[in-house]
């Protein structure tokens, strides 16, 4: 057998201290299948008598993480930090310029400087993985750069936020409102004390754009990814979402349009038989549609200690198999710069949500902005019936594009007789 992979991580929080667990439970099944051990020699955090449930007494420690990368008795760093700059950024940079590999969970810090990261690396002939850093345990960047490596992808999408899936998916088993079930998100650890990267689209959006560069070879462009998050998801919506027979679900969503890329993170209404509406709670899930394959659905746990580590120690077995691939399936040089297409070009269909006070007139003055704007009305729903109360009003569009529905909403919400902003949810058809 081979000589040990020797292995640094930086970073000894839940995955951390999961990666560790992980590798001593299954030191001998991992070895057997790699040929050699992955043994870890050093650590870093920032408070060394942290109770982590995992004992560190035999690992070299190290009060500075970019002191550790660069010690000489390191094959490979794994970056567990987070965040898309400061000392993460400084491990991993220092990692590759001596020519060691690096796996990271770091999706921010990816989604920010993957393409200038993968470049790093091939200069220093280093691998970067991470398979971690999107979908968890799923094991989706394996799949789309070696599984379906002679696929042309028409689209790829997903369910790729945990936090917010189990939301939507309570609020609609429940029938209670956003607040109430984010607060019992985060009393059950799912969302953060703070938790506006996920309600709010960011997190998958970094995820997004990685899955974007490595699907269409091209460079990583957060700027690029349209997002908006779940906030405005009502229960009401929800209610008339099932009514309508669709499910409501934040999906990051990408294609490539006319040379252009669409990226975009929204709640989206996907009928009630579409495969993605099946999948629930803290789970995700990602479609790719290949020339070759049709469609594949990839469904599993996106986070927690036991499934991220999962896809920490596959990238330890495949550098430790000798497996070093480019790391957005082709050579950094060669990634495509491919511009944005805005959002006010996407093409679809839509719900609109009114609430309307009940008077004389007020459909006419709706149907006459969208006649405006030449869309098409597809249904109409009004719920109640009393003049003093404003009621909602539901319609749904059929193909139409997304700036002329705009200019249609700034219309109606200036009515009289409209008295919230209007609500728009797009339809998807998956």
């Amino acid at each position: 057998m081979s000589a040990p992979l020797r292995i640094a991580v930086a970073g000894l929080g839940t995955v951390g201290a999961g990666v560790l667990s992980l590798l001593k439970a299954n030191a001998e099944l991992i070895a057997a299948r790699c040929g050699r051990a992955l043994e870890v020699v050093a650590v870093s955090a920032r408070d060394r008598s942290k109770d982590r449930g995992v004992d560190i007494s035999d690992f070299a420690w190290f009060d500075d993480p970019v002191a550790m990368a660069a010690a000489p008795e390191v094959d490979v760093v794994v970056e567990l930090i987070g965040g898309a700059d400061g000392s993460a950024k400084a491990v991993v940079e220092a990692a590759l310029d001596r020519g060691r590999d690096v796996v990271t969970a770091n999706k921010a810090l990816l989604a920010h400087h993957g393409s200038a990261l993968a470049a790093r690396a091939e200069a220093g002939g280093a691998g970067l993985a991470y398979e971690a850093a999107v979908a968890g345990g799923i094991p989706i960047i394996k799949t789309l750069r070696e599984g379906l490596s002679a696929n042309g992808f028409a689209r790829i999408y997903g369910i790729l936020n945990g936090t917010c899936n189990y939301i939507l998916t309570t609020m609609r088993e429940t029938g209670r409102d956003f607040e109430g079930v984010l607060k019992e998100a985060q009393e059950l650890g799912y969302a953060e004390a703070d938790p506006s990267f996920d309600i709010d689209g960011v997190d998958a959006a970094h995820k997004l754009a990685i899955l974007t560069a490595l699907a269409y070879g091209c460079e990583v462009d957060l700027d690029g990814v349209y997002v908006e998050g779940i906030r405005n998801v009502t229960s009401t919506d929800i209610d008339f979402a099932e009514e309508l027979g669709y499910r409501i679900k934040l999906l990051g969503l990408a294609r490539r349009i006319d040379g252009k890329v669409e990226q975009r993170v929204h709640p989206c209404m996907v009928a009630k038989e579409a495969p993605i509406a099946s999948v629930e709670g803290v789970f995700n899930a990602v479609v790719a549609e290949g020339d070759a394959v049709d469609s594949i659905v990839a469904e599993g746990r996106g986070a927690g200690a036991g499934p991220t580590a999962s896809a920490v120690v596959a990238d330890l077995a495949d550098l430790a198999r000798g497996l070093r691939l480019p790391s957005f399936g082709i050579p950094a040089g060669r990634l495509a710069v491919l511009p944005a297409q805005p959002m006010v070009q996407h093409v679809g269909c839509y719900y609109i949500r009114l609430m309307c006070v009940d008077r004389p007139g007020v459909i006419a003055d709706v149907a006459a902005a969208l006649r405006d704007e030449a869309i098409s009305v597809e249904s109409l729903v009004q719920r109640g019936r009393d003049p003093h109360e404003a009621v909602p009003v539901v319609l749904t569009t059929h193909e139409t594009q997304e700036a002329g529905l705009r200019r249609a909403l700034a219309r109606i919400g200036q009515l009289e007789t409209v008295v919230e902003a209007p609500r728009l949810i797009r339809i998807e058809a998956l």
